[in-house]
């Protein structure tokens, strides 16, 4: 994890003072279901936002994500995710529009692009917000995941106990890449 954020703040550093990168996003993800409710975060996530063009990538170790039960959190990496086959969830996308790095003010952006969870790719189409404040850019976003569409299964035995559709929040405070490479 330390090589990949390393090497895309090195890449990154190429681009310019458009580039923004952060090195601990957080995200979490809520599932509501008849018998429980499940609650994971993680602050592992690895993000870079090209303002200029939009451009916006994300990328997290799916097994950093912690529960405030560890069974849940087995159950999740070893039989749900199986994290050990795959490793990452990934967002390769585009913001629907320009930010003005050098104006403080709150973005209401698109951000349109595909989505890799269980090494299955598809397309997301989300509202979100892009603020910015002296320089740094705070990203949020909530979206909905159905677990079905990342071929994610659930046995019948547990189906009281995990929604099929997850939400998901993302919050990423990101610097100039120039910055964060010195």
């Amino acid at each position: 994890m330390i090589l990949f954020t390393v090497l895309l703040l090195g890449v990154l550093h190429a681009f310019g003072q458009d580039v923004y990168s952060c090195r601990n996003a957080n995200l979490s993800f809520f599932s509501s279901a008849p018998l429980e409710d499940i609650e994971a975060k993680t602050d592992k996530g690895v993000a870079a936002i090209n303002a200029k063009t939009g451009a916006i990538y994300f990328k997290v170790p799916v097994n950093t994500f912690q529960f405030k039960k560890k069974l849940m959190q087995e159950h999740f990496n070893e039989n749900y995710l199986e994290t050990e086959k795959y490793p990452w969830a990934e967002f390769k996308g585009k913001l629907s529009g320009p930010i003005d790095c050098t104006k403080n003010g709150t973005y209401d952006v698109t951000v349109d692009g595909n989505m890799t969870i269980h090494g299955v790719q598809k397309a997301y189409t989300e509202k979100g917000t892009v603020t910015v404040n002296n320089g740094q850019l705070t990203a949020t976003c909530k979206f909905n995941v159905k677990l079905e569409d990342h071929k994610i299964k659930i046995p019948t035995l547990v189906i009281k106990n995990i929604a099929e559709v997850v939400e998901v929040t993302v919050n990423a405070t990101y610097i100039a890449a120039a910055t964060a490479a010195k």
